[in-house]
């Protein structure tokens, strides 16, 4: 039998990677990663002189490209698949992660003159030196009485498009002025794979204010913004958006000799990992929550009607799957603050542990925190460590641990961590709940879920819900290679719609984790402090948090 094959390249925040997938099954046959050569740049520019201000994150294009040449001919090449067994292919990002570029796509970083020009590279989603700019955009729509947001929860995100786009306008003009373009990073990646910009519904809806109906919001609202922002829609963005599952065009003669595909391949509009995710799950119904799991947490579910949810990230109609409501909310820090506490807190003797019993220094943790009872640490977190985006949009709190005493040992604060995300994922929950969005499914994918046991159990505990797991260890691809088995179509040995897709190639492990009772009742407990918490440092009762940033900041010029 001749199968045919799809390939997914998503792009993280730390990495790139491409999978190919047999399209009959949705089995993985190979798959390849690529670390980033110029990482995430949070104190310098690649020039190791350009000294970057606190809550900046940037990345580089050139990695972007790197991950195509290198991933894709190493899947090829594992499996032995010629390229023209390839129908299709699909692209998913990180998201909002965003680039100016001249008119022919090429990056701003590129031109030789701008190179020490921080507001030429790549804004990654955590880039969060936009809060000001959030902030006055926020106030704004509210004093004009926007309708626009209402459907992101109340509040603009500083991670979004416009907010980002607002600081490079304030902060460096002749940047702004320069570009022609600024992009999605994954409309920018299907653009060099096709030599076509076709900007995606989905990173449209939820991080650049568009609405399927609606559009854009009107040039006076720009205006009130900043003069210069009056026309950004018609001369920087486009108002040309396609659908998911659209196909954005095929790859070129340029792209073939980077990737190694076949000219003529067909290739999908770009899509954001977390929403690209649900139907490799098999998720095509309302009233299922994902939970997809990494640096960040992104919590997507589908819904039938457009409800409107305090805090959420935007509902976007066939914003994940046609025909329904999409709606997103997350945590800024989940993975990103257990790394933080592993490269800051541990002391000698773990890490000597660890290297004698052959584990990870999370292993390890994981494993001492897995023997403690619920409670037993006297702590409670919040997590914070990168602002909060659901539900509070603000990424000026940050995080706390409360309850340390001399006896405080390093798995209990790790375990508290991991409780505290947990914590977060429940305000979330019953946030969409109590505004009319009901969830009677809970699933996660993401190396977490699919690594850490503790972690899911303590998630099933506090949430008091069963949590079924992706059967993809690498989901956001595999959904994306699902994306490129729709644009080659049934003809081609594709399929004709996601749905059908999914019913074939999405999949769920047998096992799933189910809620010890006696653990529920301990946690709703510890989640009636975390409320308090959450609210006192959260909704302005006492707002220490921003006051200390605010000195740190004055301290720091």
């Amino acid at each position: 039998m001749n199968h045919k094959y799809a390939i997914g390249v998503d792009y993280g925040t730390q990495s790139g990677r491409a999978v190919l997938v047999e399209v009959e099954t949705g089995k993985e046959v190979a798959t390849a990663v690529k670390v980033y050569p110029h990482g995430v740049m949070d104190e310098y520019l690649p020039d190791g002189v350009t000294k970057l201000e606190p809550d900046w994150a940037l990345q580089h294009p050139q990695d972007y490209l790197d991950v195509l040449s290198e991933t894709i001919p190493a899947v090829l090449k594992k499996s032995g698949v010629k390229a023209e067994a390839v129908i299709g292919v699909g692209i998913d990002f990180t998201a909002c992660t965003m680039l100016p570029t001249y008119k022919d796509g090429t990056p701003l970083c590129f031109d030789k003159d701008l190179k020490s020009k921080p507001h030429s590279y790549v804004k990654l989603w955590k880039h969060h030196a936009a809060q000001e700019e959030a902030n006055q955009l926020n106030k704004i729509a509210e004093e004009r009485g926007e309708d626009f947001l209402k459907l992101y929860g109340g509040k603009i995100s500083s991670e979004w498009m416009i907010p980002k786009i607002f600081q490079i306008v304030h902060e460096a003009p002749d940047i702004y002025d320069l570009a022609d373009r600024f992009m999605e990073a994954t409309d920018w990646v299907v653009f060099q794979l096709t030599g076509e910009e076709k900007r995606n519904s989905c990173t449209a809806g939820y991080k650049a204010i568009w609405h399927k109906q609606a559009g854009y919001p009107s040039k006076e609202f720009f205006k009130a913004l900043h003069p210069k922002l009056e026309n950004l829609v018609e001369e920087k963005l486009s108002t040309d958006i396609y659908p998911i599952g659209s196909k954005a065009g095929e790859i070129t003669p340029k792209a073939a000799e980077l990737t190694g595909l076949k000219v003529g391949t067909p290739v999908a509009v770009g899509n954001v990992d977390a929403h690209v995710s649900v139907p490799a799950l098999g998720m095509t119904e309302a009233g299922k929550m994902l939970m997809i799991m990494g640096t960040s947490t992104c919590h997507v579910m589908l819904g039938n009607e457009e409800k409107l949810v305090p805090g959420m990230c935007g509902v976007v109609e066939d914003g994940i799957i046609p025909g329904l409501l999409g709606y997103e909310a997350g945590q800024s820090c989940v993975g990103d603050h257990f790394e933080w506490f592993v490269e800051n807190c541990v002391p000698a003797s773990f890490t000597n542990e660890a290297e004698a019993k052959g584990l990870d220094i999370h292993e390890l943790l994981t494993e001492k925190a897995g023997k403690l009872q619920v409670g037993e640490s006297g702590l409670i977190a919040l997590d914070w460590w990168n602002g909060n985006r659901s539900v509070l949009v603000d990424v000026d709190l940050t995080g706390m641990i409360l309850g340390c005493t001399l006896l405080t040992k390093p798995e209990e604060i790790y375990r508290a961590l991991i409780e505290a995300t947990a914590y977060g994922t429940k305000k979330i929950i019953e946030t969409f709940e109590k505004n009319g969005v009901p969830i009677d499914g809970l699933y996660a994918a993401g190396g977490i879920a699919e690594k850490n046991k503790l972690m899911m159990q303590i998630y099933a505990d506090v949430t008091n819900r069963e949590i079924r797991i992706s059967a993809s260890a690498q989901t956001p691809a595999l959904g994306s290679a699902m994306f490129g088995a729709v644009v080659a179509g049934q003809e081609k040995g594709g399929y004709d719609t996601i749905v059908e897709a999914a019913k074939y190639m999405g999949q769920v492990k047998e096992g799933y984790y189910k809620p010890n009772i006696d653990n529920v009742k301990t946690y709703d407990l510890l989640y009636e402090e975390y409320n308090l918490l959450h609210d006192y440092f959260g909704r302005g009762t006492n707002d220490v948090m921003k006051r200390l940033k605010k000195i740190k900041a004055a301290v720091s010029k």
